[in-house]
């Protein structure tokens, strides 16, 4: 047993140094708050020094920035590659929200501080999440879709929540416990009524 324990325990020290930080801080801001976790808090749980975090990161907002940066990054990859893949809003859609409910169910920590977390109160110089390139990508979505005649015309934010904002709640009730059962359960019948709520009659 102290032989798995000492080699689970190798195997995470051997990940790079700036992995082990994000890892740790990530874990630390959605479980405790941004403001109720010492930079001291973030040494003890990734096992890495204070000088080499400085180092990395600057300081505890230098740590925030750069988990805000990583995930914006990898979820405009992630839209860019749907946009690829389809050409076609009722696709494109569909898979935007099994995208999202996947990264809910394998990286919850990772989606709750994004989604959850109010980043503006302790990254005020960031562009709001609803903002960033991944959501302005959704919305060109539904621009392009209602420019195409796929969708019946409304206000494009009408149009954007219609289609993505049940999906975005359901996320938020699953981090916050409300939800039991893993949200795959619920995709297929999520964008349906999202889609009857945009699609041309």
């Amino acid at each position: 047993m102290r032989a798995a324990q000492k080699n689970i325990q190798e195997v995470v020290d051997s990940r790079p140094t700036r992995l082990r930080v994000l890892d740790a801080a990530i874990r630390l801001f959605v479980h405790k708050g941004y403001f109720n976790t010492p930079i001291q808090d973030i040494v003890q749980e990734s096992g890495v020094s204070i000088g080499s975090i400085y180092h990395y990161f600057g300081d505890k907002e230098g740590i925030a920035k750069a988990l805000y940066v990583t995930y914006i990054d990898r979820m405009s990859r992630e839209m860019a590659d749907i946009n690829v893949r389809h050409t076609a809003l009722r696709e494109r859609s569909r898979a935007v929200i099994k995208l999202l409910f996947q990264l809910t169910e394998q990286e919850p920590e990772a989606i709750a501080f994004m989604l959850g977390a109010k980043l503006q109160e302790f990254l005020p110089d960031e562009t709001p999440v609803c903002s960033a390139k991944p959501f302005e990508l959704m919305r060109n979505m539904v621009k392009e879709g209602m420019a195409s005649g796929e969708i019946r015309e409304l206000s494009l934010m009408v149009a954007v929540s219609s289609l993505f904002g049940g999906a975005l709640r359901m996320i938020h009730h699953r981090i916050e416990g409300r939800i039991k059962e893993p949200l795959y359960r619920h995709e297929k019948e999520v964008w349906e009524c999202a889609w009857r709520a945009v699609a041309k009659s």
